[in-house]
C-alpha cells in the first residue's frame, strides 16, 4: 500500500453480481474524485478481481487490494466456497496503517453489521445496492415484513409499494415461501437488512429516468438519501457503441468465455435485424431438465434465430460437461446445419450479443445486472419489467414452474414482433428495429 492514503474502503457481497458492479462504482469515483480506493474481501474473489484487470493482471495505482482470511471448511462448507457461485442456492485495519479512518465504508446490503464497523471507526457507512430500487425494496419489504404469512390469500401486498402493486407467491422463490421468521434465511436477513437500514445513505445502480416509481418508494421507506449512480455499464454500450473487442468483455466481467466474441459476432452478422433472441440465465442460474427440453422444442419450433448460453440443467454438476441427453436428439446438430441457434456452453460475453443490431429480444433470469444491460441496449429482460415498465413478457416463474414448447413459441412470437405488443415494447426502450435506409432486409 505505501504511503498512499485510503479514502474509501469498500465491502461487497461475495457474488460476482456484486463484485462487478462495485469494481465499476470504484472505477467511477477515482475518476471523479481522484480518491484512492480499497476493496476488502475473501481470496478467491480476490482473485478474481484481479482477473478484471488486463495489464499484467495487476489493479491501477488507486486501487488496493485487501485479503480477508477465510476457512470455508470451518464454517461447513465445501473448499474453495468463498463465491455464491460455487454454492447451490440452498481483517482489515486501514486505520491502524495510516493513522486515521477512510472518509466513509461503501457496502452491499447484505453485509449491514458494516454499519457497526463504521460507528467504531468514527466514520461514514454508505450502502450501495447493487440490483436496482424497485427489487432492492421488494426484498428488503419481504423480509423484514413476511407478508405473504399475514393473509390467506395468494396475492399480498409489500408496505412500501403502493396498493396497487400486488404480488402472488407464485412470484416467489421455494425458501422465500417457507420463511416463517424462524428460519436461517430469515434471521440472517432479518438482521443484515435492519442493520442496512441504519446508513447514512444509500446509493442505487439504477437511474431516475429507468425507476421513478422504485426510488420515490425506496426514500420513502428508508427515510434517508438514495442516490441513483448507474447504470455502471461501459461508456460505449450507454452511447449505443457496438464492442468489438472480447478485452472490454474480459475486464468488465472478469471471466473468459466459452466461445469468443469475434465468433459471436460473426454468426450475428449473417441475420436480420432485431431478428435474433438471446437466452441467459446469469451466472449462477440455470433451469430444471424438462424446462430446457420445452425450451428447445419451442425454440426449434419458433425458426426464431437465437444465440443460447446453456449450462447444465438443475440438479447437474454446472461446471460439468454438457450432455446431448438434455435437449431433442439431434438438436444442436440440426440448428447448426440450419444455422438457426448458436449453443454457447457455460458463459458468453453477453455485452457484445446485447450490443449487436441483430439481437431483438432478450430471454434472462430477470436479474439486474443482466436486467441494466439489456435496457442500455434496447433488449427485453419480473413484475416490474412486465407491470411497471412494460418491456417485458413472462415466459414462467422459476424452476417450480412448468412450461410448454407451445407457451415458448407463443411468447417469442409476441417479443420478435415489430409491430403490435412486441414494437410496443421495443418503442419503450427505444430500440430502433428499422432498416438503414440504403439497405434492404432479409
Amino acid at each position: 500500500m505505501g504511503s498512499q492514503q485510503i479514502d474509501i474502503v469498500m465491502l461487497p457481497f461475495m457474488a460476482h453480481g456484486h463484485l462487478i458492479p462495485f469494481l465499476s462504482l470504484a472505477t467511477q469515483i477515482h475518476h471523479r474524485t481522484g480518491f484512492n480506493i480499497a476493496i476488502a474481501n475473501t481470496p478467491l474473489n480476490i482473485q478474481y478481481l484481479r482477473s478484471t484487470f488486463l495489464q499484467h493482471q495487476n489493479p491501477p495505482p488507486w486501487i488496493h487490494i485487501f485479503e480477508l482470511p477465510f476457512n470455508s471448511a470451518g464454517h461447513g462448507l465445501p473448499p474453495n466456497s468463498e463465491n455464491t457461485e460455487n454454492l447451490p442456492l440452498d481483517q482489515i485495519d486501514i486505520i491502524k496503517k495510516q493513522g486515521k479512518p477512510p472518509l466513509c465504508i461503501i457496502s452491499d446490503v447484505f453485509v449491514g453489521w458494516v454499519v457497526e464497523v463504521a460507528n467504531i471507526m468514527n466514520t461514514v457507512n454508505i450502502t450501495f445496492a447493487t440490483g436496482g430500487a424497485y427489487g432492492t425494496l421488494a426484498l428488503f419489504s419481504f423480509w423484514l415484513n413476511l407478508p405473504h404469512r399475514k393473509t390467506d390469500s395468494e396475492e399480498f401486498n409489500l408496505p412500501g409499494f403502493p396498493e396497487r402493486c400486488k404480488f402472488h407467491v407464485s412470484q416467489l422463490h421455494e425458501f422465500m415461501r417457507k420463511a416463517d421468521g424462524n428460519d436461517s434465511w430469515s434471521r440472517f436477513l432479518k438482521s443484515q437488512f435492519s442493520s442496512s437500514l441504519q446508513s447514512f445513505g444509500w446509493l442505487a445502480n439504477t437511474a431516475e429516468e429507468l425507476e421513478p416509481l422504485g426510488l420515490d418508494s425506496l426514500r420513502k421507506y428508508t427515510q434517508f438519501p438514495v442516490w441513483p449512480i448507474g447504470p455502471l455499464l461501459p461508456k460505449q454500450l450507454l452511447n449505443k457503441s457496438p464492442l468489438s473487442s472480447s478485452s472490454s468483455t474480459t475486464q468488465h466481467a472478469g471471466k473468459s468465455p466459452g466461445i469468443s466474441a469475434e465468433k459471436c459476432v460473426e454468426w450475428l452478422d449473417m441475420h436480420d435485424l432485431a431478428s435474433v433472441l438471446y437466452i441467459s440465465f446469469g451466472s449462477q442460474n440455470t433451469v430444471s431438465r424438462s424446462q430446457m427440453m420445452e425450451l428447445a422444442i419451442g425454440l426449434e419450433k419458433s425458426w426464431t434465430p437465437f444465440i443460447w448460453v446453456i449450462r447444465p440443467p438443475l440438479g447437474f454438476d454446472l461446471k460439468a460437461e454438457f450432455r446431448s441427453e438434455w435437449l431433442p436428439e439431434g438438436f444442436e446438430a440440426r440448428m447448426k446445419e440450419s444455422n438457426q441457434g448458436l449453443l454457447v456452453k457455460n458463459w458468453a460475453p453477453q455485452l457484445e450479443k446485447l450490443s449487436h443490431k441483430s439481437t431483438g429480444a432478450f430471454l434472462s433470469h430477470c436479474g439486474w445486472n443482466s436486467t441494466m444491460e439489456s435496457l442500455s441496449q434496447g433488449a427485453f429482460n419480473s413484475k416490474m419489467l412486465v407491470d411497471e415498465m412494460g418491456v417485458s413478457v413472462e415466459l414462467t416463474r422459476g424452476v417450480q414452474s412448468s412450461i410448454s414448447s407451445e407457451k415458448v413459441k407463443e411468447v417469442i412470437g409476441i417479443v420478435m414482433e415489430k409491430e403490435g405488443k412486441g414494437g410496443d415494447m421495443k418503442r419503450k426502450v427505444g430500440r430502433d428495429c428499422t432498416p438503414d435506409k440504403g439497405s434492404s432486409e432479409r
